[in-house]
Parts: structure tokens; C-alpha cells; sequence
């Protein structure tokens, strides 16, 4: 996923665990976030929360992404009022969805 990104263009942080992406959090802005719903450390949600808190424009502009197909998993999403991916999904539906989100971002700094 990482290569892909970086060939359409994104400059991109991929870390091992929630922890490490919110120390990154404090230290880089970002256009866009991408998380799974689930995670060893911490849900998805949770993360988006922590996110958004440190970076607030996040919170339009985070994808979460889930193989989870639970009415919690639903209602988690539904809660954090982001985008969301089904797993499986097609990495260019990812990619569509990440520049839609990060034109938003370059149109609010215009």
C-alpha cells in the first residue's frame, strides 16, 4: 500500500503500531490519515479521536478501514463521522477516496 501511495504522488508515514503514529501525530501535520478499526494497541476510533484532538482537520479527513462487519464495528464508524473502506477493497477506491480528501485539504490552505 505504502508504494502505491508513494507513486501517486502522496508523501507518506507508515508506522508498526497506533503508538508510534501518535507520537508522529505531535510531531508532523498531515493531509489525511488512514487507520484500521482494528488494532493490537488501540481501535481505530481510538485513534481517530487522539488524532483529531491533536490535528482537528483530521477529523474530516480520516478513512478508516475495517474487515469487520459487526453493528459495533458500523456504529464505531458511524460515531467518528469519517470516511470508511470495506475490506476487501480495491487499493484504487483507497487511492480515489485519499485524493478526494487531500484536495479538500489543498482547496482550505488556497
Amino acid at each position: 500500500m505504502q508504494i502505491s501511495f508513494t507513486r501517486a504522488g502522496y508523501d507518506v508515514r507508515a508506522v508498526e503500531s497506533a503508538d508510534d503514529a501518535v507520537l508522529l501525530l505531535h510531531r508532523e501535520h498531515f493531509d489525511c490519515l488512514v487507520v484500521d478499526l482494528r488494532m493490537p494497541e488501540m481501535g481505530g476510533d481510538e485513534l481517530f479521536e487522539i488524532a483529531a484532538s491533536v490535528q482537528p482537520h483530521l477529523r474530516q479527513r480520516t478513512i478508516i478501514t475495517t474487515g469487520d462487519g459487526s453493528e459495533r464495528a458500523h456504529e464505531l464508524i458511524a460515531a467518528c463521522g469519517c470516511a470508511s473502506l470495506g475490506k476487501p477493497f480495491d487499493l484504487r477506491d483507497l487511492l480515489d477516496l485519499t485524493r478526494q480528501l487531500t484536495l479538500r485539504a489543498r482547496e482550505e490552505r488556497a
